[in-house]
């Protein structure tokens, strides 16, 4: 029996490594599926070997402080981004129509008009109309870029290498980063044009000034809001319009907004006219409108247009030809303009208009006015001349010219020896002076209409009379003597004090000042008798419109300049003249009669000098005490014109009276006035020869008689040897001269 045949025992081997064969697929699926396999791990780079010591332990802390810094950053990075989309997207909702943004100024403006509708002056906020980048000449466009931001079309606001370039040069210069240089872009100057966005509040408890300052400042957070400004602006404009808003907007000196206004206001063209000279001088007048101003001073701002003109010649807006004649023929002003801005007769005119049509209005609004440029060019030569050829050099002594019509046009006006000024201290009718004898033909006005004649005598004696209160006064003549009886045309003829004084006293001071009154001397009147010299003030225009009555036949005048204001746009005038011939005042026979007395005064008085042409002239001078001024005023047939001469402090004159260097005054300027018109006679009246003949003795006229003017030429002869009424030779003068 074999062993064959028994089965066999597993060996010890195969007990512990079970072959797979008799391992049954069942079992491998059991345990797969109480066993899940492992995933694959994904392979490692291989890493650098950590240095040790000391050297790696510093490299482990530098790493790990790196890699904080940077998920900071970026997520800080990310945040800030987030915050700018936001507020750039919110300042552009806030954005208005491009149309909202063109014309930005708070106040209206004024144009001035001279009698023959020409412009002469502007006043106010100037805005010449609505222009685009397109519509503007090619060469205003290319210097304002050129300039102002060469690479305006290449940013989006802001241009961090012009910022940095400003902060280095205001570092290099001793200055902050942000004092001087602001490196500021178009888009960002306009940004500040328009305030971010914030109009003036007139509620807010700041002027308009304070506003526009605040809007102007360059702090840390201002810039940063301007800059979201900007990059907003750009998101809703495209350039072109922002360029559009900055021709409009931007000020560029004498009153201009915006570069019509400034191209009308200098050069008397539209800004599509300007060449490439008067395009570099727009431009160069954005850095400092007021100190820049051509208006202010012509060399300074073709200085700027030549620098001008080289950036542009850089940057390839013009040939070299072309900038060359740039240089050669630089940009000259207009007449309008060199004018600079209308002067005192502008001024006054602002002033007498209504406030919120003329200082304060917030409408374009012109106003035609009653100025005559030849006269005021004939006003302004005449002082001139008399100043450099009579007056001692360096001389402060001022002088004043107002030239009216009859009627109270004023057609020219001069308030100062400084001509060409804007805003200045008005001597012509702001400042209220003595008028000394100058006031004597409102005197003799009185009594002539209460019936007095030219042909009555005053006894030129001592005279005194008593003051309650102040004791007694004695008047005297400037020449200290006395001339017996005298009529009263030769009693104003050589501006005779007591005289005056005399009649005055007999028709009652009273009537004399009512009568002044009503000729327009509006301020107060002196209540004693000293009236009748003139110790009461009053300023040029009033009395050279005084004066203008007495021409006119007798009737009051009301000064005025202004002829007709009207909107712009609006072909109705809102409101018309204000001023003119008023209420009669005097008769005018007796008007006439007085013409004749005051002519007396040119022809053979103490205002002979004024004498010109072989015209018939009528006038009066005028000194007052210490000779602090010194007046002459008179008429031709055509014109009225006053001069007044003094020292704004009041030093006295040293030689001067009413009858010389004013009446030189005066006598220039009407020679010049009346070039080329016709001679007219004076609308005077020769008084019969019979006629009057009484005696003013104190303060009551007394009837001498009827004896005819011969008697009257015997008094004069006996008291004058030979020098009476009727004769040729002139009276010795006194009173003023």
């Amino acid at each position: 029996m074999t062993d064959s045949s028994k089965r066999k025992r597993p060996l010890v081997a195969d007990k512990r490594y079970p072959s797979k064969a008799k391992t049954g697929a069942k079992p491998a699926a059991r345990q797969a599926a109480k066993k899940p396999a492992a995933p694959k791990k994904r392979a490692r780079k291989p890493q650098r070997p950590r240095r040790g010591g000391i050297i790696g332990f510093f490299q482990a802390i530098i790493g790990w402080v790196l890699r904080l810094i940077w998920k900071i950053t970026w997520r800080l990075t990310a945040v800030a981004a987030l915050i700018l989309v936001l507020a750039v997207g919110y300042l552009y909702t806030t954005l208005p129509p491009l149309e909202a943004l063109l014309d930005g100024r708070a106040r209206g403006s004024v144009t001035l008009l001279d009698r023959d509708g020409e412009v002469f002056a502007w006043r106010g906020d100037q805005f010449g109309g609505v222009v685009t980048a397109a519509s503007v000449s090619p060469h205003l466009k290319n210097a304002v870029i050129a300039t102002e931001d060469k690479r305006f079309y290449r940013h989006l606001g802001v241009s961090p290498r012009g910022i940095a370039s400003a902060i280095r040069i205001n570092l290099s210069e001793g200055r902050g980063p942000l004092q001087g240089h602001g490196g500021s872009t178009i888009t960002q100057q306009v940004a500040k044009l328009i305030c971010l966005g914030e109009p003036f509040d007139p509620g807010a408890g700041i002027t308009e000034q304070e506003y526009e300052a605040d809007c102007r400042r360059t702090s840390i957070r201002r810039k940063a809001k301007e800059a979201l400004f900007s990059m907003a602006m750009e998101l809703k404009y495209s350039k072109d319009d922002i360029l559009s808003i900055y021709l409009n907007r931007a000020y560029m000196g004498g009153g201009a907004y915006g570069a019509e206004a400034a191209a009308q206001r200098f050069f008397g063209k539209p800004a599509a006219a300007v060449n490439a000279a008067e395009g570099a001088m727009l431009a160069g007048l954005l850095t400092a409108p007021t100190t820049l101003s051509p208006t202010n001073n012509l060399d300074r701002s073709q200085d700027r247009a030549a620098t001008v003109i080289r950036l542009m010649r850089e940057q390839g807006y013009l040939t070299e030809q072309e900038a060359a004649f740039a240089r050669a023929n630089p940009a000259e002003l207009s007449e309008a303009a060199e004018a600079r801005a209308g002067g005192y007769f502008a001024d006054w005119v602002m002033s007498t208009g209504p406030e919120f049509f003329t200082r304060n209005t917030t409408e374009d609004v012109r106003i035609r006015t009653t100025l005559d440029q030849r006269i005021q060019t004939a006003a302004e030569e005449g002082l001139k001349w008399v100043f450099e050829n009579k007056v001692r050099e360096g001389s402060e002594a001022q002088a004043a010219i107002v030239v009216m019509s009859s009627d109270g046009a004023v057609r020219a006006m001069v308030g100062g020896r400084k001509t060409k000024v804007a805003g200045a201290f008005n001597r012509a009718t702001q400042a209220l002076r003595q008028t000394g004898s100058a006031f004597k033909p409102f005197v003799y006005a009185a009594a002539l209409d209460l019936g007095y004649s030219p042909n009555d005598l005053i006894v030129d004696e001592p005279y005194c009379l008593n003051i309650p209160g102040s004791g007694e006064w004695c008047p005297r003549n400037y020449t200290n003597r006395h001339y017996g009886p005298v009529t009263m045309t030769t009693a104003l003829m050589n501006s005779l004090n007591i005289p005056a004084v005399k009649i005055s006293e007999s028709v009652g001071r009273e009537t004399v000042s009512h009568v002044a009154t009503q000729f327009g001397i509006r301020n107060d009147l002196a209540a004693g008798p000293a009236l009748a010299l003139g110790a009461s003030e009053s300023t040029l225009i009033e009395m050279t419109g005084a004066y203008a009555g007495i021409l006119n036949g007798g009737s009051s005048v009301t000064p005025y300049g202004l002829i007709e204001l009207t909107l712009l746009g609006d072909d109705e005038p809102l409101m018309g003249t204000g001023g003119g011939i008023g209420e009669r005042v005097i008769q005018e026979d007796a008007a006439g009669q007085l013409v004749y007395m005051m002519e007396k005064v040119i022809s053979e008085g103490t205002g002979s000098r004024a004498q010109f042409g072989g015209r018939q002239l009528a006038g009066k001078t005028g000194t007052t005490s210490a000779a602090k001024d010194a007046w002459f005023i008179g008429f031709s047939a055509d014109y009225v014109t006053g001069v007044w001469m003094g020292y704004d402090d009041n030093t006295p004159l040293t030689g001067v009276t009413g009858g010389g260097l004013p009446t030189d005054i005066w006598r220039e300027t009407m020679s010049r006035v009346h070039e080329g018109l016709p001679l007219m006679p004076l609308p005077m009246t020769n008084p019969d020869p019979a006629s009057g003949l009484g005696e003013v003795q104190g303060s009551r006229p007394i009837p001498v008689g009827n004896s005819g003017g011969s008697i009257i030429d015997q008094v004069l002869r006996d008291i004058f040897g030979g020098g009476g009424q009727g004769s040729n030779a002139p009276a010795p003068r006194a009173g003023d001269r």
